[in-house]
């Protein structure tokens, strides 16, 4: 019989693992506390949202469970086909008909059993898509702009461009940064990245002052007190949130914040939720879980078997450390006002189930990685198409 330390080594990274598990159950409980009150008045049942989020989290760990055991070289294969279907269903939620609008956005497709927020899968069809290009184009020709950045470019730009007629700015920004680093990692060279970088700031430019909300938020995250009670109400009662909190927090259950100040607390403001209830030593404690999250994402990356394995790692890594990032520079003032979940423990589904999935994707690199006693690792790192390990 296997003894429980062998049982141990042959989970994928157990103190991923357990971070994930800690990550999850806060914000079960967090789900919970922000919510209720919401609940209780519009349907009459506290627990009628987190009931919702225990079944996302355990759809989730199922898609999870079947990322984990796919071949990371089944990812390469198909992550043409995941890529195309990513876009088209990009374009079907701008159809009038096909597309639901929610709040003035068209983000979402009504699949009959779920509505699914198109741009989250997407996220992660990117990745396993720029991971399979940068190798398969090899360091020479990604040194050339041609055949090294502009490919990127153009996908990044048409998928950006898309979300932004969602609109979705904060998914949009993700998803170019993220191409951005996973070709800096990947071997396109710096000065060309740079001068994208430079070229694309006029429309970056124009995307924000080129809307009137966009721009209202920018103005409002410079200064939320010159206008209290419309554009800078959300970040004032942010603001508010984690000082009220203080060290320890008013108590779990206690905040008032939420109580129909903060728009959205279980979703875009849960970590003003944490910070008011919780205090700095929750917000601490959710900063530690998610560093040991990337911590382990980027170990799992320096060991895995080839390139493409390797930059999949990083850029599924890169994107929930960025997102959590950016979720919480939002809620403290450092960012202007987005629609961004914190991962793993903001109320969606959408998504906890794509999240998951990237998860279950790293974990499969990890269960097939060179030297694993399970009796299914490689012997030595491969070489996909001419690159090194």
């Amino acid at each position: 019989m296997p003894s429980a330390e062998s049982q141990w080594r042959r989970l994928p990274d157990p103190p991923l693992l357990g971070a994930v598990a800690a990550l999850l159950g806060l914000g079960l409980v967090m789900v919970y506390s922000a919510s209720a009150p919401l609940a209780t008045e519009q349907v009459g049942s506290s627990f009628q949202v987190v009931g919702r989020q225990l079944a996302y989290i355990l759809m989730g760990l199922s898609v999870g469970a079947g990322c984990a055991l796919t071949p990371p070289e089944t990812w390469r294969r198909v992550a043409p086909i995941v890529l195309l279907a990513g876009l088209i269903s990009l374009v079907l939620v701008l159809i009038p008909g096909v597309g639901e609008r929610v709040a003035g956005a068209a983000r979402w497709l009504d699949l009959g059993v779920a509505r699914v927020q198109v741009s989250e899968p997407f996220k992660v069809a990117f990745i396993l898509y720029l991971g399979s290009y940068l190798v398969r184009k090899g360091e020479a020709r990604l040194a050339t702009f041609v055949h090294g950045l502009l490919p990127i470019l153009v996908i990044a730009g048409l998928a950006a461009a898309l979300l932004l007629l969602e609109p979705d700015f904060g998914a949009a920004a993700l998803v170019v940064g993220t191409g951005l680093v996973m070709g800096f990692l990947g071997g396109i060279r710096l000065r060309h990245l740079l001068a994208a970088a430079l070229s694309a700031l006029p429309f970056a430019a124009w995307a924000v002052f080129g809307s009137d909300y966009r721009y209202q938020r920018v103005a409002a995250f410079l200064d939320p007190w010159t206008d209290p009670l419309d554009s800078g109400f959300q970040l004032r009662q942010s603001l508010i949130a984690f000082g009220r909190g203080e060290y320890g927090g008013v108590g779990l259950g206690d905040g008032i914040q939420k109580l129909f100040y903060l728009p959205e607390p279980h979703t875009d403001f849960m970590f003003a939720v944490v910070g008011e209830e919780l205090g700095l030593v929750g917000t601490l404690t959710l900063l530690a879980l998610y560093g040991v999250v990337v911590r382990r994402g980027f170990i799992i990356a320096e060991r895995a078997g080839d390139a493409y394995e390797r930059l999949v790692a990083q850029g599924i890594t890169f994107l929930l450390g960025f997102q959590a990032l950016a979720h919480m520079g939002v809620n403290l003032g450092l960012l202007p006002t987005k629609g961004l979940t914190l991962p793993l423990v903001s109320y969606g589904g959408s998504s906890l189930v794509a999240t998951l999935a990237a998860l279950g994707i790293l974990a499969s690199i990890d269960l097939h990685r060179p030297g694993r006693a399970t009796g299914r690792g490689r012997a030595a790192p491969r070489r996909v198409a001419g690159v090194a390990a």
